[in-house]
């Protein structure tokens, strides 16, 4: 243990304080304390008195590094070494100077290196955070827009699956009022129509809504729609009153089940339109041509040209035919057609392998 003679204590004393206690504040200004650190030494050095205290500068000097630019890191690392050649060249005892210097600036290295080290460490930390955080964010918004597009897909189908069924089970209802008195036989007929009607509307619906499960016996009964059941909702549209035609050109074997659910809900809501808006004796014609890449629709009718008054299709059928038709590049044309009657037309582009071109 070194001992002082009594005139140092006081300024031994005072040195120690001003080294180490600036460390209080050295997160909050790192910089200002190494200032204040750096005086302090270099007051001890015009004194020509050693102390322990001295291992505040590389304290001090850790925490610029770990808190401070490249920049000022430099500087204060330039400082201390400066220090540390001073101080050697003091004190060293004769023949050790090489060696002392040597190990006080290891020292100082060390302390610089593992304060930019710590400061890296910190940066990277900071960015991953942030990139979490945005992920994150990112991840909200694509689920709120999946929400969306789900929402928008169970509007648009249950729409086309009520405004169906319920226009073919009025029609039916009428028919079978009219036929009650004159002909039983088909007035019973249309009430068992109504009746498969309405189970086949709430199997869509429970499909939309996502609750029919596949093992279901009504997945069974009632498959997903597509161009195959074109030909039972012809069949379901005379039983309403209205003569369809239907027409299917090319094999559709190879388009996928949800480009044929698309197909089927545009001729059914274009013949859904057509049965609401013209008058009895009208008649329509369904034409799908099928290509490898391609799907053509066509509905076409006899009505009245212009149109009825109040007659033209409104509200988000037409709306919602053409959101189907641009899922797949579609561009869907509805209106009067030159020769008399009403037209929808519109081609489906398939992707490779028959997936939706985007």
């Amino acid at each position: 243990m070194t001992t002082r003679p009594p005139q140092e204590l006081p300024v031994a004393v005072t040195l120690t304080v001003a080294l180490a206690l600036p460390l209080v504040w050295r997160r909050r200004a790192p910089l200002t304390v190494f200032g204040a650190v750096a005086a302090a030494a270099f007051v001890q050095w015009l004194t020509g008195v050693q102390l322990p205290a001295d291992i505040a500068l590389l304290v001090a000097l850790y925490t610029v590094a770990a808190n401070s630019s490249r920049r000022g890191t430099l500087v204060a690392g330039a400082i201390v070494e400066g220090g540390a050649l001073l101080a050697c060249l003091r004190w060293a005892t004769q023949g050790a100077f090489l060696t002392l210097f040597v190990a006080v600036t290891a020292m100082v290295v060390a302390a610089a290196v593992l304060g930019m080290n710590v400061r890296t460490t910190r940066a990277y930390l900071a960015a991953l955070e942030e990139r979490a955080a945005r992920l994150e964010q990112q991840q909200d918004q694509q689920a709120r827009l999946a929400v969306a597009e789900e929402r928008t897909r169970i509007t648009r189908e249950m729409h086309d699956i009520v405004s169906h069924n319920l226009s073919v089970m009025v029609a039916l209802t009428d028919a079978a009022v009219y036929a009650q008195h004159r002909s039983p036989d088909k007035a019973t007929t249309a009430m068992l129509q109504i009746s498969e009607t309405g189970r086949q509307a709430l199997t869509d619906m429970r499909r939309s809504l996502g609750i029919l499960r596949a093992g279901d016996p009504d997945a069974e009964r009632h498959p997903l729609p597509g161009i195959a059941q074109l030909e039972a909702l012809a069949d379901q549209m005379c039983a309403a009153g209205l003569p369809t035609g239907l027409e299917v050109q090319g094999g559709h074997t190879h388009i996928p089940a949800t480009a044929q659910l698309t197909v089927y809900r545009l001729v059914q809501e274009a013949l859904t339109n057509t049965l609401k808006h013209t008058p009895t004796g009208t008649h329509a014609k369904v034409r799908i041509r099928c290509s490898t890449e391609t799907v053509t629709v066509d509905v076409t009718d006899s009505g009245p040209c212009p149109p009825l008054p109040g007659a033209t299709p409104s509200g988000h059928g037409i709306p919602g035919m053409r959101e189907r038709a641009a899922v797949y590049g579609g561009k869907l044309q509805a209106g009067p057609l030159p020769g008399g009657g009403w037209g929808v037309h519109t081609r489906l582009f398939l992707g490779r392998d028959g997936a939706a071109s985007a």
